[in-house]
């Protein structure tokens, strides 16, 4: 994280369930980097989202990253097998919102039916994004259509789908063509498209190319054939998913 920030990275995605919370608040503490150029999200896990369990672990998250406030607080996953409603925990959420523990609020791996759900609890208006799975091999359509008719921003995880998509040889061709990398090609990709894309990796080298992913402008007969590359590969599908559009 030190590497991306001095290579001009400034949005900083962590996680309850990552357990780096307190790492990454020492390397904000480090950087040197002012607060208020820095963009923090981080995301409440399925176990506190249980009645009167969402502010307090949300305190402790900011404990833990030694912030008064974070930029964006996402939950995590739906509650498994919707055990608990998405109304009680949304709205938990917006109360942090209230009291200042967050800027914003949003949600993460929501299916359409549970998008329905939050919007019905806190408004179109308090969803700032929903963060899913997107890459060329699962391109979510479905979701994709229905978050855009509401307004509401999807941020892209995985988009390089742990690499796989940097094997396909379609990537490869538009990349050559380019003088670019598949990576590059994959994350210009879902730029276009007015994802926020959020990649990770540990090499500085690969830190360096996906920031000048946003320079790279595909052709619309390179968004096309992207396209056609859709297969529905879910990388991310743990026990707890919910029933995917």
């Amino acid at each position: 994280m030190r590497t991306g920030l001095e290579l001009g990275y400034r949005h900083i995605d962590t996680a309850q369930i990552y357990g780096n919370e307190a790492e990454v608040g020492q390397a904000i503490a480090d950087s040197g980097v002012a607060r208020d150029e820095l963009f923090v999200t981080t995301k409440v896990w399925t176990e506190n989202l249980g009645s009167g369990r969402v502010l307090p672990s949300l305190r402790e998250s900011l404990q833990r990253l030694g912030l008064e406030r974070v930029d964006l607080t996402l939950i995590h996953w739906p509650s498994p097998n919707d055990e608990i409603p998405v109304a009680q925990y949304l709205g938990e959420l917006l109360e942090a919102k209230r009291q200042g523990l967050t800027a914003a609020i949003g949600v993460s791996n929501f299916t359409i039916a549970h998008l329905r759900q939050a919007i019905e609890a806190v408004g179109v208006d308090e969803i700032a994004t929903n963060q899913v799975e997107i890459h060329p091999l699962l391109q979510n359509r479905k979701l994709v259509e229905f978050a855009r008719q509401q307004g509401i921003h999807l941020t892209a995880y995985m988009p390089l789908a742990y690499g796989k998509v940097l094997a396909e040889p379609e990537i490869q061709r538009i990349a050559a063509a380019h003088g670019a990398s598949p990576a590059q090609v994959a994350l210009a990709w879902s730029l276009q498209q007015g994802y926020t894309v959020i990649p990770s990796s540990t090499k500085r080298e690969n830190l360096a190319a996906n920031l000048a992913a946003a320079e790279l402008r595909l052709s619309t007969e390179d968004m096309a054939a992207i396209e056609a590359l859709d297969r529905g590969e879910r990388v991310a599908n743990p026990g707890f998913a919910p029933r995917w559009d």
